[in-house]
């Protein structure tokens, strides 16, 4: 299928938070315009093949009128208790040609059963519900977040559960294949399901990405980015990530929708290594896709539509240096005759061959795409692409794996020859196809950041490129003031836009935006000795700080602000190297204006930071504070590490 939807929408979409505890009262959930027709048709415009929408997330609400909960849209006030998404949104599917697929969180904040073995049938019930009332389903999405602080019927407290055992993945499996027997399973825990988590929601997987898994055993984080190049059992990874940030809609998010250069990134590091891509649309409050996530999904499937427009290599001719037994039903040509179930083969002893295609002509490309024959299995296991350039050959890529699909970039080119050449290969290669495509240029806005001294910087992605950009909230065009330098912003609240500009093309990126609060400039972080720490006050996301301490959690930061302040909120970011550990999951935050008098102003959790370790913004009721500190009460790992990539606060 290649690329689907996810549809993220619960009671938590009106309490702007990540996860709900389970207590939220249904009776806000009133989405007035929610029309699932809208849904349905975004994604077929965006070259979607299906949609899977959570029926139910961690809070315990349901979209449907379960009959085994009151905690369900049966009790809000849209269509006066009397309507169903789960049906909505199935019947939608079915209008605009899309296959439908449901999440239901295996978690539940709000059930008094969560943790005791009669939640086990309450949970199985809902899949009854869920996969017997509503036609086809191609996929079911467990989530991996089990157990924690939750509601529970009033309880109020943290309940663990092994997420191995405790829900009898083996026979809720058999449960629901007698009930959809052509669905797909999706599962983070427990016994191994039919698609992997890819170890990420970036919207990425490995480069090196096997198909495979063993059937049993644990999943260390670079199977999961990688898969198992000798496992038994056939578990594609599917690559998760949202369009905004987060899953879930928050208005604070409205100038975060993913730009064009990072959703084509996403498709290369998704569908272009050998996975399947699903992309998430947060419904805002109102019940619809905002039309900014509308405007750039579609101009991301315009973009794919335009870079894989002109198949070079479709008149181009073939030539193999093994044929299988020169059986011309194996022959080179196999591979440029667009039919799937035809393949390039090698004798059963030839595992490295190559494969040169010649175009008859000068042509200029910047993408390589190849598929194996999947129903024969993935076989490749290095390759490398040249271009004969002066009478010589030129490396263009050299990578691992193939499977479904394998799309390389690689700098523009000239060329009237390519070669393909298998290096090795579990066993005799079978290609099905190459196509090869000179895509158009798209050009990333810039970063823009804020040091601590107040002072602006703008990075371009491309060297060649120009920088324009705006102080005032104005969209930046050419004739905006042109980026030479640091820009002086003062110590006050900033608000900088900026684009890049290629005067040889004419092309011009889109708007990179930023909002930055008070400067930190006058900062000092208090208790340390380590000159390193300056880095989570620096602006910059890449930089880190981990806070050495010999005593267990809670660990404290202090902070002198340099004057008083309105404060009305903080921010946190986590280290951003992949897999980090010390990412904090439960805080406290306190203010003062004396270092010596302290003050709780918030406390709870980050909820989902350790999957989508993305700044988690806090607010509380507005304070005057000099000093700040926060507490780490505990981190995704379990153990008293404690790391921060920035730290800022929010003014009144």
């Amino acid at each position: 299928m290649e690329y689907y939807a996810f549809v993220h929408f619960s009671v938590n979409t009106y309490t702007d938070m990540s996860w709900g505890f389970g207590n939220e009262d249904p009776k806000i959930f009133n989405p007035t315009q929610l029309d699932c027709m809208q849904w349905a048709r975004i994604c077929k415009e965006a070259g979607m093949k299906g949609v899977i929408l959570t029926a139910k997330h961690h809070s315990g609400f349901c979209l449907w009128p379960s009959k085994y909960t009151e905690y369900s849209v049966k009790n809000c006030p849209w269509k006066n208790g009397k309507g169903d998404i789960v049906r909505d949104m199935s019947d939608a599917c079915k209008a605009y040609g899309l296959k439908f697929g449901i999440y239901l969180s295996p978690w539940d904040r709000n059930s008094a059963d969560y943790g005791k073995p009669e939640y086990i049938t309450y949970f199985r019930n809902q899949l009854k519900e869920l996969l017997t009332n509503y036609g086809d389903i191609f996929e079911i999405w467990f989530d991996g977040a089990n157990g924690g602080s939750g509601y529970y019927g009033g309880a109020n407290e943290t309940r663990k559960i092994d997420a191995k055992t405790y829900y009898d993945w083996p026979e809720t499996y058999k449960l629901v294949r007698s009930l959809q027997p052509n669905i797909v399973i999706w599962n983070d825990g427990g016994d191994r399901a039919d698609l992997r988590w890819v170890g990420t929601e970036a919207g990425y997987v490995g480069e090196t990405n096997w198909s495979l898994l063993n059937k049993t055993g644990d999943v260390p984080e670079n199977m999961l980015r990688n898969g198992v190049e000798t496992g038994d059992t056939w578990v594609p990874g599917e690559v998760n990530t949202s369009i905004r940030p987060e899953w879930f809609y928050h208005p604070k998010e409205d100038g975060k929708v993913k730009t064009l250069p990072q959703l084509m990134d996403i498709y290369y590091n998704s569908v272009g290594r050998n996975a399947t891509l699903l992309m998430n649309f947060p419904i805002m409050p109102n019940g619809l896709i905002n039309e900014k996530d509308e405007k750039a999904a579609l101009g991301f499937a315009q973009a794919v539509k335009d870079a894989f427009a002109i198949n070079l290599a479709k008149n181009a001719h073939a030539q193999a240096s093994d044929v299988r037994g020169k059986n011309a039903m194996y022959s080179a040509e196999k591979v440029l005759d667009g039919n799937k179930d035809t393949y390039w083969a090698t004798d059963d002893s030839i595992k490295s061959a190559s494969l040169t295609i010649d175009f008859g002509r000068i042509v200029s490309f910047n993408r390589f795409l190849v598929q194996e024959y999947i129903p024969l299995g993935q076989r490749v296991k290095s390759f490398t692409i040249e271009a004969l350039v002066k009478g010589e050959w030129k490396l263009l890529d050299k990578q691992t794996t193939i499977g479904y699909k394998r799309i390389l970039r690689f700098p523009t080119v000239a060329t009237t020859k390519l070669r393909f050449t298998i290096t090795d290969a579990k066993a005799c290669p079978l290609i099905s196809n190459i196509e090869v495509y000179n895509a158009p240029q798209i050009l990333t806005p810039p970063l823009i950041i804020r040091e601590q001294s107040g002072k602006v910087r703008i990075i371009p992605a491309d060297p060649e490129s120009e920088i324009f950009y705006t102080l005032d909230g104005s969209i930046p065009t050419i004739n905006a003031r042109r980026y030479t330098g640091l820009v002086e912003t003062g110590e006050g609240k900033a608000e900088v836009k900026a684009m890049a500009y290629n005067a040889v093309t004419g092309k011009s990126s889109t708007v990179t935006a930023e909002k930055f609060d008070i400067s930190k400039r006058k900062w000092k972080i208090l208790g340390t000795e380590d000159s390193n720490a300056h880095a989570i006050i620096d602006g910059l996301e890449s930089s880190s700080w981990h806070q050495q301490q010999d005593a267990k959690m809670p660990v404290d930061l202090v902070i002198d602000l340099g004057k008083t302040e309105r404060l009305s909120g903080f921010r946190y970011l986590p280290d951003q190297n992949w897999w980090a550990n010390g990412i904090v999951s439960n805080y406290e935050f306190y203010i003062s204006t004396d270092n010596d008098q302290w003050q709780l102003a918030d406390s709870g959790e980050f909820s989902n930071i350790k999957n989508n370790p993305l700044w988690q913004t806090k607010s509380f009721k507005p304070v005057n504070a000099r000093y700040i500190k926060f507490r780490a009460l505990a981190n995704t790992q379990n153990d008293n590490a404690v790391g921060y990539a920035e730290i800022d606060v929010i003014t009144e």
